[in-house]
C-alpha cells in the first residue's frame, strides 16, 4: 500500500465516519469509518517503514577479492627494469635493418 492509497482509505473513512448518517441498527457506521481511517493510517505507516529501513550488517555485500583485482586502478608497485621503447615499430631503426636482411 503506498501513501496516496493510505491517504485515499483515510478520507472514505472519514467520510463514511463523519458524513454518512448512521440509520442501520445492524451496522455501525461510525466505527466502520473509524476502522478503515486507522487502516489507512496502518498502510501509511507500513510505506514509510519500508521505504526507510535501515540495512542491518547482514545485508552488506562484500565483493570478492579477485574480483575486485580485475577492477584495481592504482598503479603497479614495481617499474619494469628496463626503458620501454614507445616508438611505433615502422619507425625503429632496427626494424629498419631487420627488414633490410630478410629482403
Amino acid at each position: 500500500m503506498r501513501i496516496g492509497a493510505g491517504i485515499a482509505l483515510i478520507a472514505a473513512g472519514a467520510i463514511i465516519a463523519f458524513a454518512v448518517r448512521d440509520t442501520s441498527d445492524t451496522l455501525n457506521l461510525t466505527a466502520l469509518g473509524i476502522i478503515i481511517m486507522l487502516g489507512g493510517a496502518a498502510g501509511i505507516w507500513l510505506s514509510y517503514r519500508l521505504a526507510n529501513r535501515r540495512r542491518g550488517h547482514d545485508d552488506v555485500v562484500v565483493i570478492d577479492p579477485e574480483v575486485e583485482k580485475q577492477y584495481n586502478t592504482a598503479p603497479p608497485d614495481r617499474v619494469a627494469d628496463h626503458p620501454i621503447d614507445v616508438t611505433p615499430t615502422h619507425l625503429r631503426e632496427d626494424s629498419a635493418n631487420h627488414r633490410r636482411t630478410q629482403n
